[in-house]
């Protein structure tokens, strides 16, 4: 698999990230374990997890994903050669509540120190490579949290920063007060995007627990050459499943201009001679923002469809058409 080198964070990836959400959860461990193999046989290079995945799942803590991980890295010898991003800022603050954007762990230094070395103990692992804000927090001084994740970077406990699910605005402002400050900021922007597009969001974005790469993002990313890694790229199966619909919630495709969209997509893809999530995915990664898909799956052929993407290249005329569908 190809990978390209982001200068600033000092990060080479693969064309494609594999998200383990639900990996030590509703995904077994020995699926796990087989996905986890024939990602790393592609050239696959960066694993992407969380200290919470997945605590909604029937019996899930938050900490099996990052456990498994770990375990498998020590099983094949691939701590330090396989890359790996976690994330902290999203668990639930009261376990026993409802979760909901006001029930977030949050970034304060304390967390975040706190938190950095649970996940590094269950990772086995002395360095992370790209450690994210999960989600924004309003409560805290930014100062607070900028100056406690630059101080993982001096220490030389993580290689590079990255801010999930934030505003641009927020964005931009944690990452003028790092270099203000003399410190590591931001180098990767972890949000949710794919070929559709969402509604306006129906709650306020301090509480949304998702945010999704606009037009903003993209245009601000592709001009800062800043990674955009896109999680839930294919929208919950519905490019290649009749049954499935576009995600309602938390950020909501399931509209009617996300049914011309797909149409669109399968209609390109059935003329290409590939499948409407290879062709998602090419497309995600061929504009002027520098885009990692994060691939989810469940099985090993899942994964087979979506590498087998990975080498293709979009006409501009293919994608023009896509982009104005």
């Amino acid at each position: 698999m190809r990978t390209r080198h982001f200068p600033a964070p000092d990060l080479t990836v693969s064309r494609y990230c594999l998200g383990t959400m639900y990996f030590g959860t509703t995904v077994p461990r020995d699926t796990a374990y087989a996905i986890l193999d024939r990602y790393a046989d592609a050239g696959g290079n960066l694993l992407d997890t969380a200290n919470c995945y997945a605590f909604w799942a029937d019996g899930g803590t938050g900490a099996e994903s990052e456990r498994l991980i770990g375990r498998w890295l020590a099983d094949r010898g691939m701590a330090g050669t396989m890359g790996v991003a976690t994330k902290v800022g999203a668990a639930p603050a009261r376990p026993d509540e409802p979760y909901h954007g006001g029930n977030r762990e949050g970034l304060s230094a304390k967390r975040i120190v706190e938190q950095f070395e649970q996940s590094r103990e269950r990772l086995g692992l002395d360095v992370i490579d790209l450690y994210y804000a999960h989600a924004d927090d309003r409560a805290v001084p930014l100062e607070e949290t900028v100056e406690a994740f630059g101080g993982l970077v001096r220490d030389g406990a993580v290689r590079a920063l990255g801010a999930s699910n934030h505003a641009v605005w927020r964005l931009e402002r944690a990452r003028a007060l790092a270099a203000a400050a003399g410190l590591p900021g931001y180098q990767a922007i972890q949000q949710r995007h794919t070929y559709l597009y969402p509604r306006p969001l129906t709650v306020p974005v301090p509480e949304s627990i998702q945010l999704a790469a606009g037009d903003e993002l993209l245009d601000y990313a592709a001009v800062e050459q800043l990674p955009v890694f896109a999680y839930s790229p294919l929208s919950n199966g519905c490019f290649t499943r009749d049954d499935r619909r576009p995600p309602a919630a938390p950020v909501d495709y399931d509209h009617p201009g996300s049914a011309a969209r797909r149409a669109a997509l399968r209609r390109e893809a059935q003329a290409l001679g590939v499948t409407a999530n290879q062709l998602a995915l090419a497309w995600l990664a061929s504009g002027p923002a520098p885009v990692v898909p994060v691939l989810g799956v469940s099985s090993v052929p899942q994964l087979d469809e979506l590498l087998a993407a990975a080498d293709l290249e979009l006409d501009p005329e293919v994608r023009q058409r896509l982009s104005a569908s």
